[in-house]
């Protein structure tokens, strides 16, 4: 075996062991015993334990937003967003032992970038999705960047449900994702405004004249109730 076949086995066994257990359960000598060599070779290659995860998880990282990258081809903005989320799902199903690697926190995670970094440069990406449609419905496009984390953030934590879940099937995963996303985009209110507020009882408001009418008829009943 030559020492980029030896490498690329090694990479191969952390992988799969980072993905059931974890980086924190998973050894060198575990490593090294499943691929048949001694701990000083994984040293070699990677300089230890942190050095071949990092590397996984660089490649998991670079094949996803690769993966959405080449998704985002053109088209109208709602193809688009599917095409983003089919995308997530389609790497989920293909490289599930990648995509559990990534969702999991690690010590090392802050030099190798992590899940909520990936999210965030997918959304930048998705980014111009949002703009497009911001402009076209004049809304202000200040917030452009917020909603795009939020529909990214909403598809990467249905992915993870989906993973264990594995139903519904990944199209109508994606079809159903994109129609939330898609008509809550489309009934979004120009000044959106909460409903209640920090020290009022909770509870949609009623308008001023539906409230006087509820007063009145109120009035009516207790008088009649007196009458009768």
């Amino acid at each position: 075996m030559t020492g980029k076949e030896r490498r690329e086995q090694l990479l191969e066994i952390g992988r799969s062991l980072f993905a059931e257990r974890g980086f924190d359960a998973t050894s060198v000598e575990e490593i090294a015993a499943k691929a048949g060599v001694s701990k000083p070779v994984v040293y070699e290659h990677f300089g230890g334990k942190e050095g071949l995860y990092a590397v996984v998880v660089d490649r998991e990282m670079r094949t996803l937003l690769d993966m959405v990258t080449s998704a985002l081809t053109g088209g109208h903005p709602r193809e688009l967003l599917e095409q983003a989320a089919f995308a997530l799902l389609d790497y989920i199903e293909t490289y599930s032992d990648g995509f559990r690697i990534l969702v999991r926190d690690s010590p090392v995670a802050a030099s190798t970038g992590n899940f909520a970094s990936l999210i965030s440069d997918i959304a930048t990406q998705v980014e111009g999705i949002m703009a497009t449609e911001f402009r076209r419905r004049a809304y202000d496009p200040e917030f452009g960047a917020m909603y795009s984390q939020m529909l990214v953030g909403m598809v990467a934590l249905t992915g993870q449900w989906w993973l264990d879940a594995q139903h519904p099937s990944k199209e109508k995963v994606a079809a159903h994702m994109v129609n939330l996303a898609w008509n809550g985009l489309s009934g979004l209110e120009h000044t959106p405004r909460l409903m209640t507020r920090r020290g009022h009882a909770s509870g949609p408001r009623v308008p001023r004249g539906q409230a006087g009418q509820a007063v009145n008829l109120r009035r009516q009943g207790e008088a009649e109730a007196a009458e009768s």
